[in-house]
């Protein structure tokens, strides 16, 4: 059963007005909109779905202003027989979108209020406008003495051409001639850096390397990204009975996370980002907080807003990213098969990505077992790591294998742990 509420929408069939519906959603946190059900949920599909998805893509690219294109999925559905449309709506990074012949008015803003797509006050427009339009990257760089030589040699190795028209179409330049802040982050002028530092076990204590990457963003990315892969160890695993090499951490999590790092962090702030290499994991800090109005849960299911949206569009065209949004998606599904998870911690000024190393093996004298009880260092070590299994609690404890299967039995019993998997791939985790 279908039902309207403050992200999804319900349309019996397509009307020129579902272009209110779309700015709202585009405006606000993002939705869904099915056309071809109607408001009591019931679905009447559509007669000529492949037409009305056609007339939908020129209503959004003509119809709406700025550009949506990016921040609209349609989808031709069947649903009992019936071909409905389904619209995905992602929240906008170049707020607020209006109707094109209407303009920047009450008639032509619309957000999303509960189940409704209402018009926006004057009040609302200017916030918009505040909170998405006076970005660092727009605005002119103090520094005007850039060069752009690894920029340039980057976009030659991929027979791309850049050049003074190109560099106002990028908004590396503006209409005056004058270079963007943008065109300082990707000059190799870049006062901005990378630090790495790389430790001897699960804490800071001491170091074993350290590196600091300068100069383009774009050469930072490629320095970064070659220095991790020689950190990035291959080990032996069996996996469905064969042993296979598997790297510390899966390569296309590791280069979303510097990715992301560098495109969405906010350089209002001078300090670096910063990558930290442990034994048993590697975290990514970029400074900024989420974008108003979303939260982790948001990001999680793909949806997307780039602080630095001319930034993203550059590395985009250097085919660095592939498509906005689905990224941390992707990351999530690539850890998968090791029953393990990444995990993103963000405060209101910093993002942090938590990549755990899929080859690790503690050792039993990190946990400190002092006057801790068999259950309580088995509960210790599973807040450090996802999981345990039956083998990993006989060296924890120095224990008999019937023992440890005693021990994880009551634990069991008393809903402390939950046990997942069968025969050699038993595992437990916490409740």
């Amino acid at each position: 059963m279908y039902t309207e509420n403050e992200f999804v929408e319900l349309k019996r069939e397509l009307t020129k007005d579902i272009k209110k519906e779309i700015i709202a959603f585009a405006n606000s946190k993002g939705g869904t909109i099915y056309i071809g059900i109607n408001d009591n949920g019931e679905v009447i599909g559509l007669k000529n779905c492949n037409k009305d998805a056609e007339a939908l893509s020129g209503m959004i690219r003509e119809g709406i202003k700025s550009d949506l294109t990016l921040y609209t999925n349609i989808i031709i559905d069947n649903v009992d027989g019936k071909e409905i449309i389904i619209l995905k709506v992602m929240s906008g990074s170049n707020k607020p979108y209006y109707l094109a012949d209407k303009g920047l008015k009450t008639s032509g803003v619309f957000i999303r209020h509960g189940n409704v797509s209402a018009p926006a006050t004057e009040e609302m427009i200017r916030k918009l406008i505040v909170e998405n339009h006076d970005t660092f990257e727009n605005n002119i760089s103090h520094n005007q003495n850039l060069n752009f030589s690894y920029l340039n040699s980057v976009f030659s190795d991929k027979r791309k051409e850049l050049n003074a028209t190109k560099y106002k179409l990028l908004n590396i330049m503006n209409n005056d001639n004058l270079y963007t802040n943008l065109g300082l982050l990707l000059s190799d002028e870049c006062p901005f850096t990378i630090k790495c530092a790389v430790f001897n076990g699960n804490n800071k204590v001491s170091f074993k390397d350290r590196k600091e990457f300068t100069g383009s963003l774009v050469k930072q990315l490629e320095d970064t990204l070659s220095y991790l892969n020689i950190i990035n160890k291959i080990s032996g695993k069996i996996i469905n009975y064969k042993r296979v090499d598997v790297r510390d951490y899966p390569e296309f999590a590791l280069r979303e996370t510097i990715l992301n790092a560098i495109v969405h962090r906010n350089y209002n702030f001078s300090g670096s980002i910063l990558v930290s290499v442990f034994d048993n994991r590697i975290e990514v800090t970029s400074l900024g907080g989420l974008m108003t109005g979303l939260s982790i849960d948001d990001i999680v299911a793909g949806v997307s807003q780039a602080r630095n949206k001319n930034l993203a569009n550059i590395f985009y065209r250097l085919e660095y990213v592939e498509n906005y949004g689905t990224g941390i998606g992707r990351m999530i599904d690539v850890y998968k098969e090791f029953d393990l998870k990444p995990n993103f911690i963000t405060t209101d000024n910093s993002f942090k990505v938590i990549l755990p190393n899929v080859n690790y093996k503690p050792n039993v004298f990190e946990i400190n077992t002092d006057s801790l009880s068999q259950e309580e260092i088995i509960i210790n070590y599973l807040k450090k790591n996802n999981k345990i299994k039956r083998d990993v609690v006989e060296e924890l404890l120095n224990i008999a294998p019937s023992r440890a299967k005693e021990i994880l039995s009551k634990m069991v019993e008393e809903t402390i742990i939950i046990k997942q998997g069968s025969g050699r791939n038993t595992y437990y985790i916490l409740k």
